[in-house]
């Protein structure tokens, strides 16, 4: 097995188990690496510290399998892996899965670039690094074992930065319909795994839908913006929220949105629906005087990497400042980052900023994160990248 080596001092890392390793962190490696390679990294003096996998990418060249030195990088090795995030979910859940649920969760499970979804008896998987793409025939035969059927939705940008094509289609077992249905809180949720954004569906949010569900009973007029496929607005209306208007600049997703408040029972009355642009629909809002007794905000990421943090910042300070300044006397906001780049402290430093500006006080109540399902390893602090608070403004 081929080995890199890295700069004296940089293995510290490593020893705290955090499975990137940087390109600046890297003395010497062999000619001719191929990506996906699995390879030894070893300290400055050659002692052992991990095997990994080997990338083209220019930052993070090396994404780690195991820090054993006797593992194999085997068939048997990604079956261990599988079982040890299914055991997972089931101390989550007592034994009880949920129709819908995350596997698999990356670097916090264990395995680089791999995202595995459970949509009722079919699995949903999406592979961002080389080092999991070499093994992607494998991983589907061995989700047979959780799922009867396995589809790839590898078509996400974040795959280029391993030069991997992007890739979406049927990997194993049985064919995936057009259409899967599942309950989640008791709210019937029709997905389509093959046009749906990630895997079809924002599972990360379940948690936080259930807290909607149980704060807005009895609010007369709820704003969901980006409202994809209405999760948070069906969560408020199963709550005892008597009207939502669903925001969004996707026509397929609102469609999406509005078969999904039929599945539930839910009249066009109670469930609005609007395609526009949230920023200019709320600065309209503001400049006509309307308002709403409760709003959400749960935008798409603003910041891909840490150098866009600072307008991220400017865009969500924005939002959160429109929102503010709609909200009666009393509302709640729940108001999300799913920006990585973006950390505990500077989102609330910015909510914060945008309540001191709307002169308005926001009084925090929950503060939230994505599901227990979505788990976030001790030695990866990155794999907590949905934070978000719900409060009440005054």
């Amino acid at each position: 097995m081929k080995k890199i080596y890295l700069k004296k001092g940089r293995e510290r890392s490593l020893e705290k188990r955090h499975p990137w390793i940087y390109s600046g962190a890297i003395e010497r490696m062999p000619e001719g690496l191929q990506s996906g390679e699995i390879i030894e990294i070893c300290a400055h003096d050659k002692t052992f510290l991990a095997k990994g996998a080997f990338s083209r990418s220019s930052s993070i060249p090396v994404k780690v399998w195991t820090f054993q030195e006797e593992e194999e990088i085997n068939k048997e090795f990604f079956r261990r892996k599988l079982s040890d995030a299914s055991l997972l979910r089931k101390k989550i859940y007592g034994n009880d899965l949920p129709e819908a649920y995350r596997l698999v969760n990356a670097e916090s499970d264990a395995m680089p670039g791999l995202i595995a979804d459970i949509y009722g008896k079919y699995a949903v998987i999406q592979i961002t690094s080389a080092g999991m793409d070499h093994f992607r025939d494998m991983i589907g035969e061995l989700l047979l074992d959780y799922a009867a059927g396995v589809y790839e939705r590898s078509d996400v940008e974040s795959r280029e930065k391993d030069f991997l094509e992007q890739r979406k289609g049927h990997l194993a077992g049985e064919e995936l319909p057009q259409e899967i249905l599942f309950t989640e809180n008791g709210i019937r949720f029709a997905m389509d795994p093959v046009n749906g954004h990630k895997t079809g569906f924002y599972l990360d949010q379940k948690e936080s839908r259930k807290t909607v569900m149980n704060c807005l009973k009895g609010c007369r007029n709820v704003l969901n913006t980006f409202a994809y496929t209405g999760g948070f607005g069906l969560a408020a209306l199963k709550g005892g929220a008597e009207k939502v208007l669903n925001i969004d600049s996707s026509l397929p997703a609102l469609e999406q949105a509005r078969k999904n408040a039929v599945l539930n029972g839910f009249t066009e009355e109670e469930f609005l629906t609007e395609c526009a642009d949230v920023f200019s629909f709320l600065r309209k809002c503001r400049d006509c005087g309307k308002t709403f007794d409760a709003i959400i905000l749960d935008p798409p990421k603003f910041a891909e990497s840490i150098k866009q943090k600072e307008k991220a910042a400017r865009a969500y300070k924005d939002i959160n400042l429109l929102a503010m300044k709609l909200l009666d006397k009393g509302g709640f906001l729940f108001t999300f980052s799913c920006s990585g780049a973006m950390d505990d402290d500077l989102f609330r430093k910015v909510v914060d900023s945008a309540a001191m500006d709307a002169k308005r006080d926001y009084r925090i109540t929950h503060f939230l994160s994505q599901a227990s399902d979505h788990p976030v390893s001790g030695n990866f602090p990155e794999g907590r990248y949905l934070k978000g608070f719900g409060g009440i403004v005054f």
